[in-house]
């Protein structure tokens, strides 16, 4: 299959007006196929050749003007359109379609607990062609006009409200100008819950197993979309473009959700089977507020082409954390963002894949695919959010509204975009934009203190970078009442970086903190007595924000061999226990677990590093005994479970179905206990076969997947290997599910002879499987616990022999790097404080 190149379409831009889509599915002709008829009513500027996309199991007839052409023609996904004249044309084509199982084009599910089957879309970035004919770019926006005959008993969701007219045909209201990547359609017997709001249909929808579950928290799901509806209306001039707004949580989605005009659709894990914290429902907030913020950034101004990605993520990014702050009970949602979303960006952008947040030019859309990441969001979000410290939020949005108004309906690029924000502000937005959008690298921050006369001190910042910071540097005090341990904010410096001269800052503070309130996107480092404090005093920060920019300093210091991990595991144990903010508590114990446990310190180090843990993770349980925090007491014992390093205690609790004192073991919990018990072999076949017949559930299926790869058996290692890369059987989630439980630090010696054939057959599945497979084969499937030179060397030479198709490469890139960043932190040892370089 070819990919477009921005070349091939400039050019077809330049010859093509589309004008309006005609489509027409039919999801009754099987389980394997759908039908799929398109007429295309474009016109040409002049006489020319082009081609349009369709990747067909079989294309059945082709007009053009009513003249038949060869379906024999097709070339890969290209359908050759020769010696057009300039005027209007139509172009039908008549295919059948394959239903997907990897969350690419229309994806099919049925679901094990009721046998119901469900069909949806994900037509993003170019996977429109896998369900109707297109010439699929998005500068090429036209109507859509949706008729589906589905089977008796289901409902049709699409851009537009939908309308039953009989005998399953299912009609669709025509859109606004979108491009084509925004179409969207989703069908099957769904369970709706329906309001209105401002005169709008509200909808949100899920397959019939998880009712009662949407049910209970439709009250809260609806709420929050109003906040937001109603909040971005405060903030945009222009209103909300499209006729409805449903929401649909659908199943084995391969992304958290998508913003399809009028139908955004979300992973349907967003739909909570078991107990969850308030940070994760804050989190499903966001993504609702960042997937609304789509319909104006993305939605109804569109990116001209997809090195302009940013001009979508990033600004929903930003917006999705900005407006829940003001408009829901959220309004502590800055913190999550630094915790689990800056330390994404901050990763990507120190790997040899790092790419400006606006790069200067994305050749094809097989590179465009590759750089919806970390930077794309995380730091795309953060430099916004530095914009707006630098430039003030009013002139911020009028900036914004000036480029709705001047682009709607239409395609607009970054030079639109920084144009439109310079007509807003006597501010050089350009340089700005230079500084920020167009360089890679994270700056590093580091404080130098000198002392000056009568006791006082002088504050000069040392900038390892080239972009201006504006930040805030926290100057905190000990509290000297009876308690001690606690920190009191004396002042708040605002600085501009780079500095023309030393800042007074009186008495020398107990505690320097560069980026307090975490406004720009920096490491920082600490002085050496700010770090003496942070190692005695860090939990008496007053603020949680303040906590976090502190966390991630420490992270930051682990990741650059500054800071030995024992040292991060003792301010662990010594300071979480009395934090109070759960994302600051999930955040350090998954960094604590997944990074320094299992990966940077040694084997013979890991049982104390898992012990540290275990007793981190006790105190916490002992500390929510009264009840008051459940959402702490969940987190405590989910890595309980996740870092026992021996059966009995977890074993007891699946037995008994509870922790003791709470909470009682629901499905996840279930699952999460026999997956361990899995690998530290202290379960089999015969119990997970019985947890699923009580679990039948999706879910169900995939946490059996997940134990039965965990086992440490020869056989059901080979079994799994053999699922997840000789059959194509597996789903996405089922081959994701799979991966995970495979890999062990503890099975190292079980799994060695994988690793080498890892290399080989996971170019075989990424080739032949596609982008979403080459993507969970890279990050989910990658021998991560191996951290050895062997590893290293074996995948060096994969990239250097195999040719692994884009998507791979690009995780194996980045694995790669995280490896050998985990080699050199396995050799700090000694030192026990940051460095200041």
């Amino acid at each position: 299959m070819s990919v477009l190149t921005r070349d091939e379409a400039q050019t077809r831009a330049e010859l093509l007006d589309v004008h309006r889509y005609t489509i027409e599915l039919d999801l009754t002709s099987g389980d394997d196929t759908f039908g799929s008829r398109t007429a295309i009513r474009f016109s040409a500027r002049a006489d020319g050749d082009t081609f349009v996309e369709v990747k067909p199991a079989e294309l059945r007839s082709v007009t053009l003007d009513g003249q038949p052409l060869d379906p024999e023609a097709l070339d890969g996904n290209r359908l050759p359109l020769k010696n057009l004249t300039a005027g209007e044309h139509e172009l039908r084509v008549h295919a059948h379609m394959r239903y997907s199982r990897t969350g690419e084009g229309m994806h099919r599910f049925t679901d094990p607990t009721d046998g119901e089957t469900y069909v949806y879309t994900q037509l993003f970035l170019d996977d429109v062609q896998r369900v109707f004919a297109a010439f699929d770019q998005p500068d090429l926006k036209a109507v859509f006009e949706l008729s589906v005959k589905a089977p008796e008993g289901w409902t049709v969701l699409a851009n537009g409200i939908t309308e039953h007219t009989g005998n399953g045909l299912w009609q669709a209201a025509p859109t606004p100008l979108i491009s084509t990547y925004l179409v969207a359609v989703a069908a099957g017997p769904w369970h709706s819950v329906r309001t209105e709001h401002r005169g709008l249909p509200f909808g949100i929808h899920c397959r019939r197993s998880l009712a009662p579950y949407l049910d209970t928290d439709a009250d809260e799901l609806f709420e929050i979309t109003r906040q937001c509806y109603d909040r971005y209306h405060e903030k945009f001039a222009e209103p909300y473009p499209f006729d409805s707004y449903d929401q649909a949580f659908v199943p084995e989605f391969n992304a958290g959700a998508m913003e399809n005009p009028g139908l955004v659709t979300f992973r349907d894990e967003f739909v909570y089977r078991s107990a969850v914290t308030d940070t994760e429902r804050q989190t499903r907030a966001m993504v609702i507020a960042h997937e609304m913020a789509h319909m104006w950034f993305g939605d109804l101004v569109t990116l001209k082409w997809w090195d302009d990605i940013w001009l979508n993520e990033s600004f929903a990014e930003y917006m999705g954390y900005q407006t829940l702050t003001e408009a829901t009970r959220f309004t502590d949602t800055w913190t999550d963002f630094g915790v689990a979303r800056k330390s994404w960006g901050y990763d990507a952008d120190q790997r040899p894949s790092t790419h400006p947040v606006a790069p200067e030019a994305v050749d094809d859309t097989a590179s465009a695919l590759l750089n919806f990441d970390g930077i794309s969001y995380a730091k795309g979000a953060s430099a916004l959010r530095q914009l707006v410290a630098w430039l003030g939020e009013k002139d911020f949005l009028a900036g914004i509204n000036t480029h709705f108004a001047r682009h709607k309906f239409a395609n607009a690029t970054l030079a639109d975009f920084i144009d439109n924000l310079a007509s807003a502000t006597e501010r050089d937005v350009h340089a700005w934009a230079d500084a920020w959008l167009r360089t890679t690298g994270v700056d590093t921050l580091t404080p130098r203190v000198a002392p000056g006369e009568h006791g006082t001190c002088a504050l000069t910042v040392d900038r390892a970078g080239s972009r201006p910071h504006r930040i805030a540097a926290g100057l905190y005090d000990r509290d000297l009442g009876d308690d001690g341990g606690h920190l009191v904010l004396r002042e708040r410096l605002h600085l501009d970086l780079p500095q023309t001269a030393p800042h007074p800052i009186g008495k020398r503070p107990a505690l320097l903190l560069l980026n307090d309130g975490d406004l720009t996107y920096a490491k920082v480092r600490f002085d050496p007595e700010s770090f003496e404090t942070v190692r005695k005093d860090l939990s008496g920060l007053p603020e949680p924000l303040t906590r976090a920019v502190v966390w991630n300093a420490l992270r930051d210091a682990v990741r650059d061999g500054e800071l030995a991990p024992a040292a991060y595991l003792e301010t662990a144990r010594a300071h979480l226990p009395l934090e109070t903010d759960l994302a600051i508590v999930q955040g350090v114990l998954a960094f604590a677990s997944t990074h320094i446990a299992d990966r940077y310190v040694t084997p013979e180090e890991r049982p104390a590093a898992l012990a540290t843990l275990s007793e981190l993770c006790r105190d916490l349980i002992r500390r929510t005994e009264d009840g008051d925090n459940p959402g702490l007491r969940l987190i405590a014992v989910r890595h309980r479970i996740d870092v026992a390093a021996h059966p009995d205690t977890i074993a007891a609790w699946l037995a008994d179905g509870t922790v003791p004192g709470g909470p009682e073991l629901d499905p996840e919990l279930r699952w999460r206990v026999l997956a361990r018990l899995a690998v530290l072999g202290a379960t089999d076949e015969t119990a997970i076969a019985a947890e699923l017949d009580r679990d039948p559930s999706a879910t169900g299926q995939e946490g059996a997947a997940r134990c039965r790869a965990a086992l440490p058996d020869p056989d059901a290692k080979a079994r799994a290997w053999e699922a997840m890369f000789a059959s194509d059987e597996l789903s996405n989630y089922l081959f994701t599910a799979t991966a995970a439980g495979f890999w062990q630090p503890e099975q190292a010696d079980l799994v060695r002879e994988y690793v080498p054939r890892y290399y080989t057959d996971a170019v075989a599945v990424a080739e032949r499987r596609g982008p979403a497979i080459a993507g969970a084969v890279g990050r989910d499937a990658f021998p991560a616990h191996a951290v050895d030179t062997d590893n290293l060397r074996l995948g060096e030479e994969c990239l250097r022999d195999a040719d692994p198709v884009p998507a791979l490469r690009r995780k194996l890139i980045d694995q790669l790097d995280d490896l050998s960043r985990a080699l050199r932190v396995q050799g700090t040892r000694t030192d026990q404080e940051p460095q200041n370089t």
